[in-house]
């Protein structure tokens, strides 16, 4: 699910680990299954666990998958992705030996001349062992502008909600009597050495109805969390609240952002022991921060200052005259009709803005000069994807990967003098006999869908090919082609045909995108979907036989859509951390902070529409499905896992074959350890072997 952008760091907007809110509908059966780690529930979840087991483990493939898959995780020579952190940098590094993962730094002078100075700064599974937790890494935020203390964030078994606690980098401690925040949706942020803002669980009448806090406090060292003074109370229906506070040009900003709803919100500055409301669309995204500049990305058309500014343009805002109120708005990236903005990573003297080209990325560095940006492009190699990975406010260096879809991931370094290669991860499967194309399909509305497909080059054109499609399509997040080891080995490498579909509801060519399959127009995402199945059957690459679908999260969602509208096109289906039950949704974890997504199941002309898809009330009896497997964590607290458990013991009830997985841990991602990671996927590709390809052995096709 979709993240606020500035607050990757600290939290993620859709985390709540409560149970449900009750059901006025006493109908459903299987509320029972909604009760995380209630006694029956467990019960149920530990006898579908050992049947899917008992199936999946004795397939051929699943032990050499498990075995490769986890040599590929623990391997000592994959890349060590940096975090730039004043003149070092900082890497978290699981292998074999260090199941949760060694925290590390070395100079940023030593990391670029590829030496192996790594200092231990934390040892996770020590600490685990030590407090008994199941420790998982979720970041920290540094005090500049030394660097020396930060705020770590710890999560137990992988959830969303986190510990923050105050560490000591220099002694590789938490500081005695230190700043401690307790298990919390929520997120703390420094406003100096010695005081901290913090949007936590404070009590009755503290939290909003996704379960977010709308309350931050000024909290002093040495007082307790408790009688800290309230700072900033936001309206309770509103998403939540979150600190944003950085170091920039010598100087700690410190602001409030309320999220009104998932895409909606607002920024207040704090100055003078005040907070004043920065003047700008409530749906534009915050994309940082730059020489006094706030960055930004509309999602509509802004008319200012006698000029419009269309959706999906990249501007600064000044702060200092916004706050005067004036609004100088200057223009950094303008897309066109097949071109978007995607990220941006922010240095000393420049910023790096990421953009999408037909779904192929680009990257411009831009500069600040006498009031206006100045673009120049980046050399990177053309047709794969790139993802911006780090950078520092006080330095120049940034960090950025690449890869496609059959070449490894290149970690790349940048900075006023150029780019300069890192490290290239070595094949792990066999990519030689493979190519890439990109085919566009026709969607029922005569929208030209566009899709990679990755296939041998010999491939025949006989229906016959087992071939996976894959999508995500929503909360404006664009599907971008990259390199998979899980994919390669459990898929590629065996025959299988991969299919990447950029369907509506993403981001890939901007806000229209994302709009198109918003609430009531939901069903174009789906109907996109269909388009590319059909358009791979006509060109007589796959058939129903041989034809699989994937998603997870608000794929998870497509997936099951696709399960109960369309079973006759598809062999197996892989429901992943899903949303199916889309009466319930908004009563079910973080799930009403979604509502501006897909709409409100209480009212009733949003449930209309919402039940003409949703899985859960549209599964039947009288149908023949396709062996479906589920996926998902007792510990997911962004997706609630009754999702999954409900639609599966329903299909089960009423005869229909079903495999399920629920992993004991891992949050929203299913797996916190590598050997999870391993088990899972190995779990995933043996079901789409054994069901879609007719050839797949022990050992990968010849």
């Amino acid at each position: 699910m979709r993240k606020p952008l500035l607050l990757l760091s600290v939290c993620t907007l859709f985390l709540n680990c409560k149970e449900p809110k009750p059901s006025a509908d006493n109908t459903d059966p299987y509320l029972w299954l909604e009760e995380i780690e209630g006694d029956r529930s467990l019960k149920w979840i530990e006898a579908q666990n050992e049947a899917t087991n008992k199936v999946i483990r004795d397939q051929p493939e699943y032990e050499p998958l498990y075995e490769r898959f986890l040599e590929t995780f623990n391997d000592d020579d994959k890349i060590a992705y940096p975090t730039v952190v004043g003149d070092q940098v900082y890497n978290l590094w699981q292998d074999e030996t260090n199941e949760r993962g060694i925290w590390r730094r070395m100079p940023m002078a030593d990391f670029l001349d590829k030496k192996n100075s790594w200092e231990k700064v934390l040892d996770l599974d020590s600490l685990s062992a030590r407090e008994q937790k199941k420790w998982v890494f979720k970041g920290a935020g540094w005090l500049a502008p030394d660097y020396r203390y930060c705020l770590l964030t710890l999560s137990d078994g992988g959830k969303d909600e986190s510990v923050i606690r105050e560490f000591d980098t220099a002694t590789g401690h938490f500081v005695n009597g230190g700043f401690e925040v307790q298990e919390t949706k929520g997120g703390a942020g420094w406003m100096d050495p010695d005081t901290l803002l913090v949007s936590s669980d404070f009590g009755s009448g503290s939290l909003t109805p996704s379960g977010y806090p709308y309350v931050i406090k000024k909290w002093p060292r040495n007082t307790a969390l408790e009688s800290a003074e309230n700072l900033y109370s936001a309206d309770s229906t509103v998403a939540g609240v979150w600190p944003l506070t950085f170091h920039s040009e010598g100087k700690q900003y410190v602001f409030v952002n309320t999220w009104i709803s998932a895409f909606q919100s607002e920024l207040r500055y704090y100055k003078d022991g005040q907070l004043f409301l920065v003047d700008y669309p409530r749906d534009a995204e915050y994309h940082g921060f730059h020489k006094g500049q706030i960055l930004l990305a509309l999602q509509s058309d802004w008319p200012v200052n006698g000029q419009n500014l269309r959706a999906g343009c990249l501007v600064s805002l000044d702060l200092n005259k916004n706050l005067k109120g004036e609004k100088d708005v200057k223009v950094i990236y303008e897309p066109d009709s097949k071109s978007s903005f995607v990220s941006l990573s922010s240095s000393r003297d420049f910023i790096v803005v990421n953009t999408m080209q037909n779904v192929q990325n680009k990257l411009i560095r831009y500069h600040l000069e006498d009031g206006n940006w100045k673009g120049e492009g980046i050399e990177t190699p053309d047709f794969g994807s790139i993802s911006l990975i780090s950078s520092g406010n006080d330095s120049n260096h940034y960090f950025f990967q690449y890869s496609n879809l059959i070449s490894p991931t290149t970690l790349i370094h940048g900075g006023l003098a150029g780019t300069q290669q890192i490290k290239q991860l070595q094949p792990v499967f066999d990519s030689d006999k493979l190519v890439i194309d990109q085919f566009q399909a026709t969607s029922k509305d005569g929208t030209a869908i566009p899709y990679f497909i990755v296939h041998n080059r010999d491939m025949p054109l006989n229906g016959k090919n087992p071939t996976l499609i894959y999508a995500y399509g929503g909360f404006n997040v664009s599907s971008q082609p990259y390199y998979s080891s899980t994919r390669g080995i459990g898929w590629l490498e065996r025959g299988g045909v991969y299919v990447l579909a950029n369907i509506r509801g993403g981001g890939e060519f901007g806000p229209s995108w994302h709009k198109a399959a918003m609430k009531e127009h939901r069903q174009n995402a789906y109907d996109d979907f269909y388009a590319v199945t059909e358009d791979l059957i006509g060109r007589k690459i796959t058939s129903p036989e041989y034809l699989g679908a994937f998603g997870w999260s608000n794929g998870g969602l497509l997936a099951g859509v696709v399960l109960t509208q369309h079973p006759e096109l598809y062999n197996a289906v892989v429901v992943g951390a899903p949303l199916l039950d889309m009466k319930r949704y908004s009563k079910m974890l973080a799930g009403a902070s979604w509502i501006e997504e897909y709409g409100d199941p209480d009212n009733p002309e949003d449930w209309a529409y919402l039940k003409q898809y949703s899985p859960y009330q549209n599964v039947k009896e009288d149908v023949d499905y396709p062996q479906a497997l589920f996926v998902t964590s007792i510990k997911d607290d962004r997706v609630h896992p009754g999702h999954a458990r409900k639609m599966a013991a329903k299909m089960i009830d009423m005869g229909h074959p079903v495999l399920y997985h629920e992993t004991i841990e891992g949050g929203h991602g299913a797996a916190s350890t590598n050997d999870q990671q391993a088990e899972m996927w190995a779990t995933v590709y043996t079901y789409l072997n054994m069901k879609l390809n007719k050839a797949s052995a022990a050992e990968p096709l010849p």
